[in-house]
């Protein structure tokens, strides 16, 4: 394709700038957006649509929309409205600290979703009408298919729910990314039909995304990067985290439940995954595969070295160092990188068939294995709830790690009871931190309390949560899942109290 990213005729004729785009979207609409962990977002209509908020307000009117992406965004979307106040509603996922305080706040609405459900609850009109998507790409064809940006999320249900569409097609994104995307559709219940992918690599849909030329009410030219954080290098305690779940693995090969190339792996973002990923990078581990939703710096590197043979996700979440790294030899890393809709790189049905090792943070867990992802001291949300939930309940091994302390170790990450519960107690089979790792696996209760409060939890919280479980076994009603329920959640009142658990 020549550099000319728009080549169709038809919505050649529709090219306006973003100003021009943005007056197109009525206060109130639903807009579906794209974007994923702060890859392929659109860079340039949402911060017009912001000023347009913003000069509303300044003529005391009101201009507000609700916002549906595949997942997070970037500044130039979330941080934009929410600085604005120009955000009604957010789903089904966000990270932006501005989004975070006005939710928090109570002056937004938020709806946290399993990232695999949001496709199906959107196209039965449960989440209401679609009025406008906005979606970035990398190109229009001649014959007026898109090329898909650095991220798939919910694009294909957003340009096909949509009443208009407005495009932005991004020239920073590199063309290498042609070819790279597997668009499957998923048929609506009852018309539902078995996906068939057996295996991280293989392809089952087309290259492109499609769109009805005579909804695209604009195309707007961009020409911006996608913005993401640095990761910090490992600490100390993600290092032993990883090294924990590194022998866990390795024992697990020996009695032989894993293959010695492990099966598909899923990691959610951040320092620890990275943590696991680059010392699965320098071990013994070889013919690795990924079945996930965002591909991070560390999958990269085992690409790079040829330990990760194949990577299958939704969207890249990249530092600024590997984003480059990544756009300077795309052609190459795409040989062994397939991008899909996040119905597909999420669907229970896949994780389940190819038995997906699923390894996620968490905030906190408590001592019968329930865990929480999402509520900092029970009400105050953080990002949300994203894929995990999607791959924890599905996946062969189900892991959850974090340090075992928090805030300089005012905070246990494991307590009693947990403030809030996003996986239960039967969808979590193996806790790790730091200080240890608890396999959950076929234990009672009670089994579990043990093993949680032995292995994973900080010395200086361990004693307290011995005298717990033991004044809670003496005089709990039941004696099943013993629980004091007049201290069960003390632990956070007292640190919401005095500053310290």
């Amino acid at each position: 394709m020549s550099e000319d990213r728009i080549l169709n005729p038809q919505l050649k004729n529709k090219i306006m700038s973003a100003e021009e785009a943005a007056a197109l979207i009525p206060a109130g609409a639903n807009v579906g957006v794209s974007g994923f962990t702060g890859a392929g977002y659109p860079k340039l209509v949402p911060v017009a649509l912001a000023k347009r908020s913003m000069d509303a307000r300044l003529q005391g009117k009101k201009l507000k929309v609700s916002i549906w992406a595949g997942a997070s965004t970037a500044p130039e979307l979330d941080g934009a409205l929410a600085m604005v106040d120009g955000m009604e509603k957010r789903l089904p996922y966000q990270s932006d600290p501005i989004c975070r305080r006005r939710i928090n706040d109570g002056d937004m609405e938020y709806t946290d979703i399993h990232l695999s459900h949001v496709a199906q609850l959107a196209a039965f009109g449960f989440l209401g009408k679609l009025d406008t998507a906005i979606i970035e790409v990398a190109g229009i064809t001649e014959d007026g298919r898109l090329i898909p940006s650095s991220s798939v999320g919910n694009n294909k249900t957003w340009l096909e729910i949509a009443d208009k569409v407005i495009l932005e097609v991004n020239s920073w994104q590199n063309l290498a990314l042609e070819g790279m995307h597997d668009i499957y559709g998923v048929a609506l219940p009852p018309q539902r039909q078995p996906i068939p992918l057996t295996s991280p690599g293989d392809r089952i849909g087309e290259p492109y995304l499609r769109v009805d030329p005579d909804k695209v009410v604009a195309v707007v030219k961009t020409h911006s990067p996608d913005r993401n954080s640095a990761f910090s290098p490992p600490d100390a305690a993600s290092r032993q985290i990883a090294g924990h779940i590194l022998e866990f693995f390795t024992h697990e090969v020996k009695a032989g439940r894993l293959p010695p190339n492990l099966p598909p792996l899923q990691s959610g973002v951040g320092n620890i995954a990275n943590a696991v990923l680059s010392g699965l990078n320098e071990g013994t581990f070889e013919n690795l595969t990924s079945y996930t939703e965002v591909l991070q710096d560390g999958m990269l590197d085992m690409i790079k070295s040829g330990k990760l043979t194949c990577a299958s996700a939704t969207a890249f979440s990249l530092s600024p160092d590997a984003l480059a790294e990544l756009n300077t030899d795309l052609a190459r890393y795409s040989r062994n990188i397939i991008l899909r809709p996040q119905e597909i790189s999420n669907h229970p049905e896949i994780i389940r068939r190819l038995g997906v090792i699923a390894m996620n943070g968490m905030i906190e867990a408590d001592i019968y294995g329930n865990v929480n992802s999402t509520h900092i001291m029970g009400t105050k949300m953080m990002n949300g709830l994203g894929g995990s939930g999607d791959f924890a309940r599905n996946a062969y091994l189900s892991i959850f790690m974090t340090p075992s302390e928090a805030k300089g170790g005012e905070i246990s990450c494991i307590v009693p009871m947990v403030s809030h519960v996003d996986h239960t107690e039967h969808d979590v089979q193996v806790l790790v931190t730091e200080q240890g790792l608890a396999d959950l696996r076929g234990l009672s209760p009670k089994q579990r309390a043990k093993v949680v409060i032995e292995n994973c939890a900080h010395p200086n919280f361990k004693p307290a949560l011995r005298d717990y479980y033991k004044r809670a076994f003496e005089r709990a009603a039941g004696k099943h899942t013993p629980h004091l329920l007049d201290e069960a959640l003390s632990w956070h009142q007292r640190y919401l109290d005095k500053g310290r658990m």
